[in-house]
């Protein structure tokens, strides 16, 4: 072996270490249960990176509502366009043949790209920034069935109550700025700029709920806006600090009095959902020490920490257990 060969294998194995995918075995202890028989009752479906469905019986809230998720070299190299078959297959597996809107995040292709189409399968109102009502236009959504996302202004489908809060996208923004012009597929990924960036409230009678996708947060953006669950990205929390991580637990869970955390934006979105879910590989984020993070701060609070699974009816709001009756002496 030549002198210089020697430090190539610590090269190497950094490289190969950095393209395996985390194992999910040491969090499935945390999977969400399915949801109890309660007629009537709100459930969630986690379908994959942050869309998500809402459905009381009555009425179908999805927020982004991405299914094509095309592979790791086409976002790189190639054009993306919506995937119809996958879109119908995603609709098709999570029950889903009609909806009262699509909420859209923020304007990145992993949530923008296939919201005009599910929106238009579904009969859905369309409702986001006006990036991504330039993704609808160039994708002929019809105008009459956009309605843009007005920050800290609530308006209500059936029984819920939504209001678009500001956010702010996670650190390493690839494709930052505003669409200006209707954008017509095939186009690069970094063509879908991330436009306005929101967290959804929602409440339903008593409950409340965020879903805050990018794993970053504002001052002050949450201020009188409690939640009892919080659905909360955590994309690439696990490349930042020990102090980014500490603040984003704060003003995301503790500021508002959340007893729930429910993880979302960590699968890898270059696999397509009729494959079994797994974390980004390690060359894109350190899920395992999020997770760590996580479980330790949920434990220290007293927080509930559920892992969803894919497709699986569950329960935004799960009563909590109670504490058995004291026992009879004498």
């Amino acid at each position: 072996m030549s002198a210089g060969a020697e430090p190539r294998i610590p090269r190497l194995t950094a490289v190969l270490r950095g393209l395996r995918a985390p194992d999910l075995t040491p969090w499935t202890h945390l999977s969400e249960p399915p949801a109890a028989p309660r007629p009537g009752a709100p459930r969630a479906m986690f379908l994959g990176v942050s869309t998500i469905l809402l459905d009381d019986g009555d009425s179908r809230i999805l927020t982004d509502g991405f299914f094509s998720r095309p592979g790791l070299a086409r976002m790189r190299f190639g054009r993306l366009r919506p995937h119809r078959a996958r879109i119908d297959a995603g609709l098709r597996r999570a029950g889903i043949d009609h909806l009262d809107a699509v909420f859209v995040v923020h304007s990145h292709y992993d949530h923008a790209l296939d919201s005009p189409a599910v929106a238009a399968a579904t009969g859905a109102r369309l409702i986001g920034s006006s990036s991504t009502r330039n993704i609808a236009r160039g994708q002929g959504f019809p105008d009459d069935r956009f309605q843009p996302a007005v920050t800290g202004v609530p308006f209500t489908i059936g029984r819920f109550t939504l209001t678009a809060l500001p956010a702010r996208h996670s650190p390493g923004d690839l494709a930052p700025g505003r669409i200006d012009r209707p954008l017509r597929p095939p186009v690069r990924a970094t063509d879908y700029r991330t436009g306005d960036c929101y967290t959804l409230h929602v409440r339903h009678g008593t409950h409340r709920l965020l879903i805050h996708a990018s794993a970053h947060s504002l001052p002050g953006a949450l201020d009188r806006h409690a939640a009892d669950t919080v659905y909360l990205g955590i994309g690439a929390l696990g490349k930042q600090d020990e102090a980014f991580r500490e603040e984003y637990w704060h003003r995301l869970v503790t500021a508002t009095g959340a007893r729930r955390v429910v993880p979302i934006h960590w699968d890898d979105f270059f696999r397509s959902l009729d494959r079994p879910l797994r974390p980004f590989r390690a060359f894109l984020d350190d899920f395992p020490t999020t997770m760590d993070f996580l479980t330790h701060k949920a434990a220290h609070a007293g927080v509930s920490l559920a892992l969803p699974v894919l497709g699986r009816r569950t329960d935004p709001w799960p009563p909590r257990p109670t504490a058995p009756p004291p026992a009879r002496t004498g």
